[in-house]
């Protein structure tokens, strides 16, 4: 089959205040126009959405708006949320679950990322569902299994016609903001892994085949075209590189083959 079209992430994390974040998001839309060769999305931070936003339809890019999270539950009495619906009404139309740091920095369970996943994706936003291994699973043995399982988990009850508006990322713990990469080959094991399980122990042939699994791990310009073009890397979640309209482009650049 051909290679699915290329899905590239920018994440921004908690950086850029707003002068920044729009300095970016317009060189960026300005930079970029819409192709058939590659899906693009910005993860600004929560406060500046509406904003960047604004810039993104203004400037009619084909730039995704995202966000880093959300709550699985309606607006309501949840103090220091956001709901889907809010999420919806600035213009966000993907969705981050599973982040690394929404993991492990912040405690967040897989029962947890499981509800947001499907309520974002009961609400009509697409889903990047983020998944990874630390350094001392990766060293004991331990890669497949805690990435099937968080697969696994993250994924329970969503149901097949759902899953054209999801993308895995993977995204090795030990390989964020570290400047260490796992080599294409490595990637592309774990990416061919993660779709082998949707294939035969989750979904069916179809659906495995076309889901977009995004390589998260220290993605720089100088490997992005190694990385994306391995048979099953389809593109990347991209952090650091990202806040750099330049850097960011290059790796655009490179998911286009």
């Amino acid at each position: 089959m051909a290679k699915r079209k290329p899905f590239v992430g920018g994440n921004w994390k908690m950086n850029l205040h707003l002068s920044e974040a729009l300095a970016l998001t317009e060189e960026l839309a300005a930079k970029f126009r819409a192709t058939d060769k590659v899906d693009v999305v910005i993860c600004p931070a929560f406060a500046y959405l509406a904003q960047v936003g604004q810039v993104l339809k203004k400037a009619g890019s084909g730039i995704k708006l995202g966000a880093q999270d959300c709550y699985f539950e309606a607006n309501g009495a949840f103090t220091g949320e956001v709901s889907l619906s809010m999420l919806k009404d600035v213009g966000v139309s993907v969705v981050l679950t599973g982040h690394s740091e929404r993991r492990h920095v912040l405690g967040e369970s897989d029962e947890l990322i499981n509800r947001k996943t499907r309520a974002a994706l009961a609400a009509g936003l697409e889903v990047i569902l983020c998944v990874g291994e630390k350094l001392e699973q990766r060293e004991a043995g331990m890669t497949d299994g805690v990435n099937l399982g968080q697969t696994s988990l993250g994924l329970a009850g969503v149901k097949p016609e759902q899953m054209s508006k999801v993308t895995i990322a993977y995204e090795p713990v030990w390989a964020i903001g570290t400047g260490k990469t796992a080599t294409p080959a490595d990637a592309q094991a774990a990416h061919a892994r993660i779709r082998s399980f949707v294939k035969s122990g989750l979904y069916n042939e179809a659906i495995g085949d076309g889901l977009r699994i995004q390589y998260g791990g220290s993605v720089k310009p100088a490997n992005a075209a190694e990385l994306f073009g391995q048979a099953d890397i389809d593109g990347g979640l991209i952090g650091g590189a990202s806040l750099k309209a330049a850097d960011f482009l290059a790796i655009l650049d490179g998911a286009v083959q």
